[in-house]
């Protein structure tokens, strides 16, 4: 259990409710409120403050609840079995998330998220702990290559990073 989440307040959003069931027990630490589609993520981000959201991105619009946090400065996860390739990652990535996190990761969620909030908390964008601990897995489904590929994308990415702390991420 990670203390620092305790009472916590979180978006999940995933249209899945065997994931939801496993993320409400994962995070019982977190005050959470749960979404499957779209239309009820969008009012419960409208009408609610959190410190941190869940987005699936396939089966819930997950890019345009994104954007609906971001416009709220909500730091957001985004979620995906689905949606894993690096093109997903660079768009959430631009789109402002927070960590990009695969569904085989679930049992580490409550670390991702406790990193994600840290970062958001000290007004720190430029937290990749997550990329970090999640090179591996990455290399492993994209191909130990994808970081060549797209490396171009990836070092203009986030203007929050300098060139170099890219360069040290990638």
């Amino acid at each position: 259990m990670v203390k620092a989440l305790e009472g916590k307040k979180i978006l999940i959003v995933d249209d899945e409710p065997d994931i939801l069931e496993t993320l409400s027990e994962l995070l019982d630490m977190c005050v959470a409120d749960y979404a499957r589609d779209f239309a009820t993520a969008e009012r419960l981000i409208k009408e609610n403050s959190y410190d941190a959201a869940i987005l699936d991105i396939m089966g819930v619009e997950g890019y345009d609840l994104l954007q609906l946090a971001r416009d709220k400065d909500l730091p957001a996860l985004m979620l995906t079995a689905h949606a894993l390739s690096p093109n997903h990652l660079l768009k959430s990535i631009k789109g402002g998330a927070y960590s990009y996190i695969p569904k085989d990761e679930l049992v580490n969620i409550a670390f991702y998220l406790d990193d994600m909030i840290q970062a958001k908390l000290k007004n720190d964008r430029k937290s990749q702990k997550w990329f970090k601990k999640l090179s591996p897995i990455f290399d492993n489904k994209f191909g130990s290559d994808w970081r060549i590929k797209h490396r171009r994308e990836l070092l203009n990415l986030d203007l929050t990073h300098t060139r170099e702390e890219l360069e040290e991420i990638l």
